[in-house]
């Protein structure tokens, strides 16, 4: 049954993503991974504390992320298995194409290939400076196009592949504990030194996490 489900997830994140009125109105799951991740980080990050206590600490971060989020994506499972029966499979693919990115991507790189085929580079640097972290104001057509493919081929493995790699693998705490990981490591994930130690677990989950994935893909 993993297979239905996530073509399912696929088709409903293609076909209408996480639109915008919902965001502004309630979120999106991993804002609230997001809150968990600083409430973690404000009481235990501490500059006086040593780099093995931070990293004790960023490690106890993660678990508590990885039980809290698996926990609650299993209770929804079941019970969408309990209510729905045979049909909870349609239950559990609206609760896992949150997780998928690929209406995310088309919408970011869309305007991008629309700006550059319409001879407007203006409108194509800032389109693409939106989702890359280089200075795009000296871009030429090329370096804007090879910006955006190398970004859309960056974000193909953490958005669409190792999502639907543990979808069918684990079912929906599958799904979400990873995305929960992904947003660990763009969080605090960093070797700078206020999340060098905190965030190593973090960073090293999540490249666990999307090894497979990243190879297949």
């Amino acid at each position: 049954m993993a297979e239905p489900i996530a073509l399912l997830a696929l088709a409903l994140d293609a076909a209408i993503g996480w639109p915008k009125g919902v965001y502004t109105r309630i979120g999106h799951p991993v804002n609230a991974f997001a809150r968990i991740i600083d409430a973690c980080e404000l009481r235990w990050n501490r500059p006086d504390r040593t780099e093995a206590t931070r990293r004790v600490a960023g490690i106890a971060t993660i678990a508590i992320l990885m039980i809290t989020v698996g926990g609650f994506a299993w209770i929804l499972q079941s019970a969408a298995q309990r209510l729905f029966g045979d049909a909870a499979w349609i239950a559990v693919a609206l609760f896992a194409f949150p997780a998928l990115a690929q209406r995310s991507l088309f919408d970011h790189v869309r305007p991008i290939a629309q700006a550059l085929e319409a001879g407007d580079m203006a409108t194509a640097r800032h389109s693409v400076s939106l989702i890359v972290g280089r200075d795009t104001a000296t871009l030429d057509q090329h370096g804007i196009a090879r910006a955006a493919i190398e970004s859309l081929a960056e974000s193909f493995c953490d958005g669409i592949a190792a999502p639907l790699f543990w979808l069918l693998l684990l079912g929906l705490p599958g799904v979400w504990i990873y995305k929960a990981l992904n947003t660990a490591d763009s969080i605090i994930g960093h070797y700078e030194p206020r999340w060098r130690a905190f965030g190593w677990a973090a960073a090293r989950m999540d490249d666990v996490a999307n090894f497979i994935p990243a190879a297949a893909a």
